[in-house]
């Protein structure tokens, strides 16, 4: 392949070698996950007859893109600390430092290498897993657990401007709310109050819901109007599916659809979304870590040491392994506690940069 003005032909072959071990990583640990996975899945999905093709194409075919972008940062350093042990057990990078290389110059290929990683990674997480993962979590329903919410509970959005609806129960299999109220609000003053004592969604029509037994509060000035009946049929700019949350539903929605979801959520006051931003903030961050990554992997490796290839390897998992515990971690208290979800994805990233910075001034030069 002729050089270029920026990447010489050293730099194609730690290219090339860096992309190859990182898709001979995934490609090994990868079929001893499926292997894993198969043999503990094996019972539910005889029992459920599920079809081989469906197990194959369905699930298989969608779970491998799945699992290797998310542990896509374990892949990168596997790679990383691989491939760079070896050049400096053969003594290849103390001859690339003795023609007068720089350590920093070295980084380039490596960095090029990462870059194509994090594009490649941001653009399936992005784009084209979420749609792989219907057809996945949908065999999952079918042929092994299934994963859907049935109810909801203290249920509470703005519908319009200025109108707030209230549900406190909501039973999606009979799409039916108890204790509803609807508040319309002119400016800060309440103006007319609504509440039934069930609604039910209509699936023959979009927005169309059913009250029963309502009564409604009308204010104007001093003067009060009360109205109440058994029936009155309405549209109401809501759908289950606004309140209703699924288990993994963030992983089927691609990223531009995540961000108007919550977007919209927002807007109307829902705010049970934490674990929908998580998802769109991590597809970003997970790409951005290629490059924090892939530094602490030659900065560890580039020194050729006693402890041969296996210590290298020992620290680089060690500290993946404690990257992606600690990004599981973040994402719990941004959950479960007021941690933002962008602070919390982003706090690993921040962190190992730190620890990036500091190998790399350690590393050889």
């Amino acid at each position: 392949m002729p050089t270029s003005r920026y990447l010489k032909t050293l730099d194609w072959y730690i290219i090339k070698k860096f992309l190859g071990t990182y898709v001979f990583a995934i490609a090994l640990i990868i079929s001893i996950a499926v292997v894993f996975d198969f043999n503990e899945r094996q019972d539910k999905f005889m029992s459920h007859n599920a079809p081989w093709d469906a197990i194959i194409f369905d699930y298989y075919l969608n779970f491998i893109p799945y699992f290797a972008n998310l542990f896509s940062p374990l892949f990168v350093f596997i790679a990383v600390i691989f491939f760079t042990s070896k050049l400096a057990e053969n003594s290849e990078i103390i001859a690339m430092f003795s023609s007068g290389m720089s350590f920093k110059r070295m980084l380039r290929p490596y960095m090029v290498s990462a870059a194509i990683i994090a594009v490649a990674t941001f653009w399936l997480g992005a784009f084209i897993i979420p749609k792989g993962s219907v057809t996945r979590i949908d065999f999952e329903d079918k042929y092994y657990k299934p994963r859907k919410t049935n109810t909801a509970k203290n249920i509470q959005l703005e519908i319009d401007s200025g109108v707030i609806a209230y549900i406190d129960r909501f039973e999606d299999y009979s799409k039916t709310g108890y204790r509803f109220s609807l508040d319309k609000f002119k400016g800060k003053q309440l103006v007319a109050h609504l509440t039934a004592r069930s609604i039910v969604y209509d699936t023959a029509s979009v927005h169309k819901w059913i009250l029963r037994d309502y009564m409604i509060r009308e204010m104007e000035g001093m003067e009060e109007r009360i109205s109440k009946g058994s029936r009155m049929d309405t549209i109401l700019q809501m759908e289950p599916a606004d309140f209703i949350i699924m288990k993994h539903q963030q992983e089927m929605m691609t990223s531009p659809e995540l961000r108007e979801y919550i977007q919209r959520q927002k807007q109307r006051g829902f705010g049970n979304v934490k674990e929908f931003e998580l998802e769109y903030h991590k597809r970003i961050a997970t790409s951005f870590a290629s490059f924090i990554l892939t530094l602490i992997g030659v900065s560890l490796s580039s020194r050729k040491s006693k402890g041969g290839m296996g210590l290298h390897l020992g620290i680089g998992l060690a500290l993946s392994f404690s990257y992606i515990m600690f990004q599981t971690v973040a994402s719990t208290f941004a959950v479960n506690g007021n941690m933002p979800p962008m602070i919390a994805i982003w706090i690993p990233n921040i962190l190992y940069a730190f620890i990036a910075f500091f190998l790399y001034k350690k590393a050889p030069k």
